[in-house]
């Protein structure tokens, strides 16, 4: 489809879904950000749904302002993925080994490394600028600064919540290697920081939400607040870099006969900010829940935990600031998915796939999800797709 467009206060909102079908606080808080002064588009995406401040699935082009909440607090979280030599003919019937082998490698949860990666060990990892990205820690805000010794141990760990490793096979029987994750506690206690400075500022007290406080362009708190956004994004790409590397290990040690090998990796941020052009402004893009989608740009498009993911192709479309989704989009609260769903439907909607089926992952279950098909179909203005995966194997969270 292409978009819907509906009218906002300052400017339309187009919306690459159904109005009538997003939950009406997700609709009104659309409306909120389209009454920001500073604000010069916003680009709905079908995978939109209640957030804190701004919903999830949409970008926001503002010029001179950015909102910290419309990043989301994950900063920089994001996908990675890479595809292998390895086909489906090479996977063992029984996958519990591997799955048990990758959590071995990647903390999850609240878990993180006993000592840091050192990234000078692991394979092919580039390690030129790691020392200069950890010199730059010194000048982040006051308030994390003893985070530090956490933040070395947790760089290349998974997280909780919707984060996943995943194993994957496509539509040739190829197989992937997938994750997503960001920046982790660092990441989130930086967001969480200047929130509560931007919501304390004078310009921001007549806002319609206070979530949706600003920081304006030539100010000391903006100034602050960019040099701490670019530093978590790059923690979070870290992140996943190096979590690819400790994947690919596995991987080698498990099919050392088959001795695999593997194609550049594609990543993409979906909770990030980035400067970009147009129609003749510099402004600043809020993608929270979005992934850039230039032509000719590879992104990925995440399902839920039993259906399946796109690697993607952008078309280039300016209408939605070169955007796409990040994925299916919750359909339901977490909340929700646990009253709704037991362990046994969890078990039915992941059959097939060598995963986690316990209370713990309930809110994860596929049916907590909007169809991932559906969520592609509706952009298909947006991207081109390029492969088709499902999943063998996921580790969650």
């Amino acid at each position: 489809m292409s978009y819907v467009e509906i009218p906002g206060a300052r400017v339309p909102i187009r919306m690459w879904t159904d109005p009538a079908s997003v939950e009406g606080v997700a609709l009104q808080q659309l409306r909120n950000v389209a009454t920001l002064p500073w604000i010069k588009g916003l680009a709905v995406m079908p995978d939109v749904h209640y957030g804190k401040g701004a919903t999830v699935g949409s970008v926001i082009a503002m010029r001179g302002a950015v909102c910290p909440a419309a990043v989301g607090v994950d900063i920089g979280c994001g996908m990675s993925a890479v595809k292998t030599s390895l086909t489906a003919n090479d996977l063992p019937g029984d996958l519990s080994r591997l799955r048990s082998k990758i959590e071995q490698a990647i903390p999850v949860g609240r878990g993180m490394h006993d000592d840091p990666v050192d990234p000078a060990r692991l394979h092919g990892f580039a390690t030129a600028g790691w020392d200069d990205f950890w010199g730059r820690f010194g000048g982040v805000a006051e308030a994390v600064k003893f985070r530090h010794e956490r933040a070395g141990k947790q760089m290349g760990t998974l997280g909780s919540g919707n984060h996943f490793v995943e194993v994957c096979t496509d539509t040739t029987g190829a197989v992937w290697l997938m994750l997503h994750s960001g920046s982790r506690n660092i990441g989130k206690e930086l967001a969480e920081h200047h929130i509560g400075v931007a919501q304390k500022l004078p310009h921001n007290q007549g806002l319609v939400d206070r979530d949706l406080a600003v920081f304006v362009a030539d100010t000391p708190q903006m100034a602050a607040y960019r040099n701490d956004l670019f530093w978590a994004q790059e923690y979070a790409k870290y992140n996943r870099t190096i979590m690819m590397a400790l994947l690919k290990d596995v991987v080698r040690k498990e099919f050392r006969k088959a001795k695999p090998t593997f194609e550049p990796e594609i990543s993409a941020h979906h909770n990030y900010v980035a400067e970009e052009r147009y129609e003749g402004m510099d402004l600043l893009v809020t993608r929270k829940g979005a992934i850039r989608a230039g032509s000719g740009e590879y992104g990925i498009i995440p399902g839920s935990m039993g259906t399946g993911s796109y690697i993607v192709k952008g078309l280039g479309n300016e209408k939605a600031f070169n955007s796409a989704s990040h994925g299916a989009g919750r359909r339901m609260s977490r909340n929700a998915a646990k009253r709704r769903f037991s362990t046994k439907d969890l078990e039915e909607q992941t059959r097939g796939v060598e995963c986690r089926k316990d209370s713990g992952v309930v809110d994860e279950i596929p049916g907590a999800y909007k169809p991932i098909e559906q969520v592609i179909d509706q952009q298909r203005d947006l991207v081109e797709v390029v492969a088709k995966l499902k999943q063998v194997v996921c580790v969650k969270g």
